[in-house]
């Protein structure tokens, strides 16, 4: 009765059902040594479990602290806000050179516009006196 039992137990055991006290009782059942030959597999798996339960790493383990990818994430920031101010100090330099050439072109549309109509003006004077100039010339013809 205790084999049918012990081999349900194992099955429960193998699809993970069993529980803290069933595991219990087939750890104990294998620790007794009195166990038949189509379940010796078990005999040794039970038996490591128990033995290696117990040991312990002796040795100390060093571990190394990894500060250089920190440096370096500092260089490359570094390095990032050096760019970035050259950057801006290139595009500040650039946009007032826009702006310089942008108010010189205003002020040339001015001054051409204002040039064009003291042109027009003085078009309309050298008229007047060309007209001027016949009166003057009638005038005198008729005196004389």
């Amino acid at each position: 009765m205790e084999l049918a039992n012990i081999e349900k137990l194992i099955e429960k055991y193998e699809n993970a059902e069993t529980t803290l006290q069933e595991e219990a009782t087939l750890r104990n059942y294998f620790k007794e040594g009195d166990v038949p030959q189509h379940l010796q597999e078990y005999a040794y798996m039970f038996t490591y479990f128990s033995v290696s339960k117990d040991e312990t790493y002796t040795k100390t383990i060093k571990l190394e602290t990894k500060k250089s990818k920190k440096k370096n994430f500092k260089w490359l920031s570094v390095a990032a806000s050096v760019v970035l101010l050259f950057s801006v100090f290139v595009g500040k330099q650039q946009y007032s050179e826009y702006q310089e050439r942008k108010e010189a072109e205003k002020i040339y549309a001015e001054v051409s516009k204002g040039l064009k109509l003291l042109s027009k003006n003085l078009k309309k004077g050298e008229q007047a006196v060309a007209t001027l100039h016949t009166y003057d010339n009638s005038v005198k013809k008729i005196l004389r």
